[in-house]
């Protein structure tokens, strides 16, 4: 029996509709991340999808020391704050640290726990003790059985309260590549639910040389083999202009395209757990 995880009015897991967690990879300024949450809320509503909006404060794991990293703890939790409460939308955020855990926490509906940091013991018990939903990112470096080890620290602190997200191998330098058996085998082995990670999985990490390149072009048809192959939310990052965000533009997908791929990702759930063609 999986296990369902319940965010605010969100269910996800098994029998339930496909969830999105979506928004910019990073807090740019109160205007645009404000306005990139609403469209993505009116777009949900209007499909009857079940929507968390994702916002970075800080993106402490950048190549470049040169690199923009957002407005910090204590303002993008107050972006953050805000547009939970005026948007009425469930919220999510990566945090980087054991300092920042309790302050999240009394903000977001959902602490992400980045790829990098995913079996950072201690880090991660700090972050399960909040008794807040986790959506942990499996590492780059990772088997998708290794999983279960991790999910067996954040249960020790009392939380099964966790999402398990797939973002890729790595496969030589400055690739990633997708194994999609990963999916059920992490949904077996652990009875959670599983995340895919479309805009992550097609990042060149380092590829630009001081910072990360992708090839958001195929992040779609990640998404759709992902959903095929039971994945029960999908996580992309979009902009409303990606060539011009600063952080992650090259994978992040552009807000004015997103339609067609959630009414795509929605009929292939559909066909999946119900078996109607």
């Amino acid at each position: 029996m999986q296990t369902i995880v319940h965010i605010e009015k969100l269910r996800i897991g098994q029998g339930m509709p496909l969830a999105i967690i979506a928004g910019p990879c990073v807090i740019e300024n109160e205007d645009i991340t404000r306005r990139i949450a609403a469209d993505l809320k009116d777009l949900a509503e209007r499909l009857h999808i079940p929507l968390i909006f994702k916002a970075s404060f800080d993106k402490a794991n950048r190549t470049s020391i040169h690199s923009y990293r957002g407005p910090g703890l204590t303002e993008g939790l107050r972006i953050l704050g805000r547009i939970r409460t005026e948007l009425d939308l469930p919220v999510l955020s990566d945090v980087h640290e054991v300092s920042q855990v309790a302050a999240a926490a009394g903000v977001l509906d959902v602490l992400q726990v980045p790829a990098f940091l995913c079996r950072q013991t201690d880090f991660i018990l700090e972050v399960a003790r909040t008794g807040k939903p986790i959506n942990i990112k499996k590492g780059q470096f990772l088997a998708p059985w290794d999983m279960a080890n991790i999910v067996e620290k954040i249960a020790s602190a009392g939380n099964r309260q966790i999402l398990l997200t797939e973002r890729g191998a790595m496969f030589g330098y400055n690739n990633l590549v997708v194994d999609f058996r990963g999916i059920p085998i992490m949904q077996q082995q652990t009875g959670l639910p599983v995340v895919f990670d479309a805009t992550h999985s097609v990042q060149l990490p380092g590829g630009a040389g001081k910072s990360s390149s992708g090839q958001r072009e195929h992040a779609p048809v990640l998404a759709r083999a992902a959903v095929a192959a039971g994945a029960d939310a999908v996580f992309m990052e979009v902009h409303p202009d990606p060539d011009k965000a600063l952080c992650d533009g090259p994978n992040s997908l552009p807000l004015a395209g997103l339609e067609t791929l959630w009414r795509q990702l929605q009929a292939i759930h559909q066909t999946v757990h119900t078996g109607d063609l």
